[in-house]
């Protein structure tokens, strides 16, 4: 697994980078052809840590967020996020995802720019993959989010599917 780490206001130690490899590759069993992983770490004001982690395999990106006393337990929580998000959903990646999903390269991960102006706007990119909406409702839910937006395979347009407040999905088609 290639891991890339970023540190804001945080200085990223040799310590830090050896320990990440050694709990992410325990990781690596899942992957065939290995995966991207990046790393962001920051502090909040608190003194807690937190630390974000970001693995891309294919298209299919697994992604856990966590705050702690210290980035090893951080990371230690992160991981078995992680590990849980792909056990959940093993059956679910292998019967709706194609058998090639996991093998397509995507472009690296770019670090997110903040805009400063009257808005505090996080800017993050991603690369666009043509897929069916059950799987743009697997990869909102493996990320955390709300909503996920994506290019239908049958239309070739853009959508956006979301969770509903009733725990079910909504999609979201342009005239």
């Amino acid at each position: 697994m290639k891991i890339t780490t970023f540190g804001r206001q945080v200085e990223v130690t040799e310590d830090l980078k050896i320990l990440f490899e050694k709990k992410l590759g325990k990781l690596d069993k899942f992957f065939h052809d290995g995966a991207d992983c990046n790393i962001t770490l920051r502090e909040r004001k608190n003194g807690r840590k937190v630390l974000e982690v970001t693995i891309t395999s294919g298209s299919t990106l697994f992604r856990a967020e966590t705050e702690e006393e210290t980035f090893q337990n951080a990371l230690d929580k992160a991981v078995a996020t992680i590990e849980r998000q792909i056990r959940k959903n093993k059956t679910r990646l292998a019967k709706r995802l194609r058998e090639t999903a996991f093998d397509r390269d995507l472009p690296a991960f770019e670090e997110p720019v903040e805009e400063e102006g009257e808005f505090n706007i996080r800017v993050k990119t991603f690369s666009f993959k043509p897929m069916s909406p059950e799987e743009a409702i697997l990869q909102m839910n493996l990320l955390g989010h709300e909503f996920f937006v994506f290019e239908n395979d049958e239309t070739g347009e853009v959508n956006v599917v979301y969770k509903r407040h009733t725990n079910k999905y909504g999609l979201i088609i342009p005239e």
